[in-house]
């Protein structure tokens, strides 16, 4: 059984193995999102990371989730060696989203400052056991991918834990399992469009632990300066990702593991295989062409009909 609701920016939707679980299961993911959302929104004025970036120069304690969302965005920078870098928020508002995505779409930003290279993650300073953090001035943070990623991993464990059934979160492509799967695996549609996905799916595959993440280009785009632009950023140069991939799909032990490796990705380009098959993260790439690129590992599929 499942359900499905508007959230982050996105759909959030959740599946379990037992029927009678899925009203609590949702209550629970809907807690779950309403205080990532607090937490780590920059749209939100109210929020804890806006507090931050209100502060900046400063020595702040944040809570624990903050705490936990941003080791996430570090970590995941550390281990791409910036390919995916926190620090990117500049370069994404003088790209014009400098709004929730529901408000941009259909929007044109005519003008806005030159693509700069982002300022780099290794310069905010940060104690996680003490979650005392120092934004320099100037620096502006986007958790963006790695935020719902998280929210996806947290989300499942707490619903398995508290539920006891297996369940699968989906939040626009970022999915994580828990607990007992279904007889086969999660079935999984894979396409370039997680909305439509289900009615017309490029292939099927079965997932049965750990998580599995979909970063692309064609979903979310809107013009500015003349072109059109999508939310990667590659924080070497602070403009959009060059296109090469249209969609690249991870599966890794948690969620936060493979988008961002699914994002890294987008951003390499041509290196992409090669780097995904070193790390030895099973993977599916499809180019702006629509040629399929798969790294040892990856599932067989099931076609769609």
């Amino acid at each position: 059984m499942t359900t499905a609701f508007p959230a982050l920016g996105t759909t959030a939707s959740v599946v379990v193995t037992d029927p009678a679980r899925l009203l609590a299961a949702a209550s629970l993911l809907s807690d779950e999102l309403a205080a990532i959302d607090l937490a780590c929104s920059r749209f939100r004025a109210d929020s804890e990371i806006s507090r931050l970036h209100e502060r900046a120069g400063q020595q702040v304690r944040v809570g624990s989730l903050l705490a936990e969302a941003l080791g996430a965005a570090l970590r995941a920078a550390r281990l791409t060696a910036g390919l995916v870098d926190p620090t990117v928020g500049a370069a994404v508002r003088a790209l014009g989203y400098d709004r929730d995505f529901a408000l941009l779409t259909g929007s044109a930003v005519e003008s806005g400052a030159a693509p700069a290279p982002a300022p780099g993650w290794h310069r905010v300073l940060f104690d996680p056991a003490l979650r005392l953090v120092v934004l320099p001035r100037g620096v502006q943070l986007d958790l963006g991918a790695t935020a719902k990623a998280l929210a996806a991993d947290r989300a499942a464990r707490r619903i398995h834990l508290a539920l006891g059934c297996g369940v699968l979160v989906n939040l626009g492509g970022d999915l994580r399992v828990a607990g007992p799967e279904p007889a086969g695996g999660w079935q999984v549609a894979l396409g370039d469009d997680h909305a439509e996905a289900v009615a017309r799916p490029a292939a099927r595959v079965a997932l049965t632990t750990g998580g599995l993440a979909t970063s692309g280009t064609t979903r979310r785009r809107w013009r500015h300066a003349g072109r059109t632009v999508h939310h990667i950023v590659d924080p070497r140069t602070g403009d959009v990702a060059q296109p090469l991939w249209r969609t690249v799909t991870v599966a890794a032990k948690s969620t936060v593991d493979a988008n961002t490796a699914s994002t890294a990705a987008i951003v390499l380009g041509t290196d992409a295989p090669r780097w995904l098959e070193e790390r030895r993260l099973p993977a599916r790439l499809t180019s702006d062409a629509g040629d399929v690129v798969t790294t040892p590992g990856w599932p067989a599929e099931r076609k769609a009909a």
